[in-house]
């Protein structure tokens, strides 16, 4: 893998961190995760119009990602609800990896390398001993992570189709964000329309920030997917754990156990044996 493209997973991951810590800092998980979606979606509707249309062979692909981010923005929404993002965040995005390795192979006309392998497989363990042993009132919100760890997994697999039949990596991710926050503000204006503009108007830029991250991280790995394995990408995508945890100690005041800092030790190391790989 070039630095150039490793370093733009890294960058990324950095934005990835950054919109989940706005949604689980929100008062509203749900209206933080719908304003998001709604200012990532009126970002591309204003850029659409200037770009070629995806490949008619991604379509289906795109359709059926967008069922699968919509599930997944209420499922974070949800989780950040009712356990901490410390918790949760790493089994979210540590479990996903291993499954698109593994079903990526049937899927994919690539093969990994066998520092690969042990990349993806140290980033895992490194991922769910971040997580831990979770307390009684967080496993609810675990058995969540863990629902939306295949939902994760699931869009990961089919964007990694789509975006190659696309022939146009920046259009089919601006489509996503689209088609994902219209539903999402629908929802919003529809069952709760005075607290949405309410909580719009005052928190928008947070709104801005969210957006933008989500939009940015997600179109830099779509793009990583073009140029490397998608298994390979998944994996390093994760490594927003890192920043993710520092950013619930920091900024949230999490509590965060020696054992996670340990554990993000261990994902640093799996994402060098992914670069040397």
């Amino acid at each position: 893998m070039s630095l150039e493209v490793f370093a733009i997973i890294m960058l990324g991951a950095v934005l990835h961190a950054s919109w989940n810590a706005v949604v689980k800092g929100g008062g509203d998980k749900l209206l933080t995760t719908c304003m998001i979606t709604s200012v990532a979606a009126a970002m591309a509707l204003v850029v659409i119009p200037f770009l070629d249309l995806p490949a008619k062979e991604s379509w289906p692909f795109l359709g059926l990602s967008v069922v699968f981010q919509v599930l997944y923005f209420v499922l974070v929404a949800t989780t950040y609800r009712i356990a901490d993002m410390s918790q949760t965040y790493p089994i979210m995005r540590g479990t996903a990896p291993l499954l698109v390795a593994t079903v990526s192979l049937m899927l994919f006309p690539e093969t990994l390398s066998t520092f690969a392998w042990i990349g993806i497989a140290i980033i895992c363990v490194g991922i769910l001993c971040m997580a831990g042993r979770p307390a009684r009132a967080q496993r609810k919100g675990v058995l969540l992570a863990l629902i939306n760890a295949c939902v994760i997994a699931g869009y990961t697999l089919i964007d990694g189709l789509g975006v190659r039949r696309s022939g146009a990596p920046v259009a089919y991710t601006l489509w996503i964000f689209l088609l994902t926050g219209i539903p999402l503000a629908a929802w919003a204006l529809t069952h709760r329309r005075a607290a949405f503009r309410t909580y719009v108007a005052r928190n928008w830029r947070l709104g801005v920030v969210g957006g933008v991250g989500t939009a940015a991280s997600y179109g830099l790995a779509l793009w990583a997917m073009t140029q490397a394995p998608v298994a390979v990408v998944s994996a390093l995508r994760e490594t927003s754990i890192l920043f993710g945890v520092a950013i619930s100690a920091l900024v949230l005041k999490e509590h965060l156990p020696r054992i996670r800092s340990v554990a993000a030790c261990i994902i640093a190391i799996g994402a060098m044996v992914l670069r040397l790989g």
